[in-house]
């Protein structure tokens, strides 16, 4: 049986609208490809969050966050991971000709939503903070009783429905926010800045000695 069910959603929401990786993700998506491209990455951050759910409510979560090695090793490959995007939308910002639509339809480097979905799945599964956070709140508000691992599982599945919310708002606000500055020149600023936002967030996760 969940407990402290109201409890349990004002902290995850405190949490999800604090700006993190899949935040930025998702707004350098809508900015590159649209709403439609934020959508998918949000659907793949939410696609993440439902296997690291699952992997709570087997306990395999909480072994993954407690054993060092295997902590640092994806902490690391999450961080190379943002690293990469970050650089890749920076240099894409870089360039005169910005991917996008031309009269000829789809140029080269327009972002695909599967390409988008996966980002988003791949940058929070790479997120070494999820096993941790799952691992150690989800128990407390999954109460007693033989029905916990289920508990587990629907306070695992309400928090990645709660994030998918939100981050399909973000997606909204910033595909209307590309849409509104026409000018390649100021979208292409937009681009970069989110992807060294990205470049920081990765060099923060590698360096972090938590």
């Amino acid at each position: 049986m969940i407990a402290h069910l109201g409890e349990f959603l004002a902290v995850s929401a405190v949490v999800i609208i604090t700006p993190g990786p899949d935040t930025v993700l998702t707004v350098r998506n809508s900015l590159a490809g649209g709403r439609g491209a934020g959508m998918c990455t949000g659907a793949g951050v939410w696609a993440g969050q439902v296997i690291w759910a699952l992997l709570t409510a087997a306990g395999m979560a909480a072994l993954l966050a407690a054993s060092r090695p295997a902590f640092d090793a994806l902490r690391i490959v999450g961080a190379v991971y943002l690293i990469f995007l970050g650089l890749r939308s920076a240099f894409a910002a870089a360039r005169r000709r910005p991917a996008g639509n031309g009269p000829e339809g789809p140029r080269p480097g327009r972002l695909l939503p599967a390409t988008a979905f996966g980002q988003g799945m791949l940058s929070n599964l790479g997120n070494p903070k999820m096993p941790a956070f799952f691992a150690s709140l989800l128990p407390q508000f999954a109460g007693p009783g033989g029905a916990r691992t289920a508990a587990t599982l629907a306070l695992g599945l309400a928090f990645s429905a709660m994030t998918l919310a939100w981050l399909a708002g973000y997606a909204a606000v910033a595909a209307r926010a590309g849409h509104f500055l026409r000018e390649p020149r100021n979208q292409r600023v937009l681009r970069g800045i989110c992807g060294m936002a990205l470049v920081g967030l990765g060099t923060w996760l590698a360096t972090e000695a938590g």
